[in-house]
């Protein structure tokens, strides 16, 4: 794997401070961000100067049940190329769930939702992997994430998971080592365990963030500094591999550049004053934990290998009714799933509600402006039970909608406001005979005469 060095998520808010910043050797940049037709000029300088550019995916769900979107796939692909990546990144996920597979509406997380560690599941997400990996010009790493939920019945540890993903596809880890922390708290889950478990020889890089904790959740929220405990993580599996990379990442609450640059210093310390144990050689897989075989599996505990043709479909739809099942739980307020800590898919939901406040107002931001100190709490009104289906820019037109109809908010030049900002950018009245269309017209026109 190509040597990395320390990097930094690469961010428009402090672009012009990544490129000034001394020692950074790589950028990561979010995928769905990127534009390759027009390119931000900041990423345009990096690469000139050869600092290598990561696009790092978050929508394309590879562990959803449904097989990996062309069309988001052919995206990734373009800016790798644009980029001139080494390699791309995406996550161990599910983003959406229903659709014909359940035959039940789609819905969108808006977020990244952990997988059931089953072999249901990793016969699948192995499949979908091994889709990507040929629809993609660049190797793929795929990352660990954190979460607020376990789900019922897993059959397996994260480590034991990840090396079974790694020895069925060959693919890349993406070793977040908060999320490692974030999942220590939240599931109670060793990290040096998990660590013990999973190929660390398989690393392309690995990420560093910071979170909080409140109420006893940790929520890694990548706008707060990276805690001790993390570093103590990061120099866990130092010891054990030397990482190709190490990279910050930060999203929000953005710190002066010299803070920035204190907790990069932070980072490679940690990693530099770290031996490790061993030294395996580049690219080799060492020997993982013994799993026993399930009463379905063969003995061997094979499954379907690179050329095993995949799941078979039933497997597919168990884990597509059970992912929507969650997801409706969680987005359209429907009942929990059996197993499930009923408290803490609380604790998600509201979570995944101000995630999706937060975008819809960086997507609109004249919203946030319009609706003041009360944007937040009628978004989370709204969100309730009414499940995001077209995307974050659709998502910000119905709420305003939504308010309007209900002939909010009070103040009339507030409402008058956002009705001119609604009717400016809802397009034209659309020609169709649809039932959708027609609504649209109804509404435009409701919304005209008030």
């Amino acid at each position: 794997m190509e040597r990395l060095g320390t990097g930094i998520g690469w961010r428009p808010e402090i672009a012009d401070a990544v490129e000034r910043m001394p020692g950074i050797d790589w950028v990561e940049a979010v995928a769905e961000n990127v534009c390759p037709g027009h390119l931000d000029e900041s990423l345009v300088r990096l690469r000139e100067r050869g600092v290598p550019v990561v696009p790092h995916g978050v929508s394309l769900g590879l562990g959803g049940a449904d097989r990996p979107d062309e069309t988001r796939l052919s995206a990734l692909a373009e800016r790798a190329q644009a980029l001139g990546s080494p390699l791309v990144t995406e996550h161990i996920a599910f983003v959406r769930a229903g659709g014909p597979l359940t035959a039940s509406p789609a819905l969108e997380a808006g977020h990244l939702l952990p997988v059931p560690r089953t072999r249901d599941a990793l016969d699948v997400l192995c499949e979908n992997i091994r889709i990507a990996q040929d629809a993609l010009p660049v190797p793929l790493a795929v990352e660990n994430i954190a979460a607020l939920i376990s789900w019922p019945g897993e059959e397996m540890t994260e480590g034991q998971f990840l090396y079974d993903l790694v020895d069925r596809t060959g693919v890349r880890l993406l070793i977040d080592v908060a999320n490692l922390h974030t999942n220590h708290v939240n599931r109670g889950e060793d990290p040096a365990r998990a660590l013990d478990e999973l190929p660390v020889e398989a690393i392309a890089y690995v990420h560093v963030a910071g979170g909080f904790e409140r109420d006893g959740v940790w929520h890694d929220s990548h706008a707060h500094p990276v805690p001790q405990a993390v570093l103590d993580i990061l120099a866990d599996l130092a010891s054990r591999a030397t990482p190709p990379g190490v990279l910050l990442e930060r999203d929000e609450n953005f710190p002066a550049p010299g803070e920035l640059e204190r907790e990069l210093s932070a980072i490679r310390q940690t990693v530099r004053r770290t031996t490790p144990r061993t030294h395996p050689a580049a690219g080799a897989v060492s020997p993982g934990p013994v799993r026993e075989a399930g009463p379905d599996e063969p003995a061997d505990g094979a499954g379907p290998g690179p050329d095993g043709g995949g799941p078979a479909p039933l497997v597919r739809q168990r884990v597509a009714l059970a992912q929507a099942a969650l997801l409706s739980s969680l987005v359209a307020g429907t009942p929990v799933p059996e197993g499930f800590d009923r408290v803490r898919l609380g604790v998600q939901a509201r979570a995944l509600a101000a995630k999706r406040a937060g975008v819809v107002a960086k997507v609109a931001p004249e919203l946030p402006v319009i609706l003041a100190e009360a944007y937040r709490p009628a978004f989370l009104d709204y969100a309730q039970g009414r499940p995001m289906t077209g995307g974050y820019r659709r998502d910000a037109l119905d709420f305003a909608e939504h308010l309007l109809l209900a002939e909010l908010p009070a103040d009339p030049g507030t409402r008058r406001r956002l009705r001119d900002w609604w009717l400016e950018r809802s397009g034209p009245t659309p020609p169709s005979r649809h039932p959708a269309a027609r609504l649209a017209r109804a509404t435009r026109r409701a919304l005209q005469r008030h």
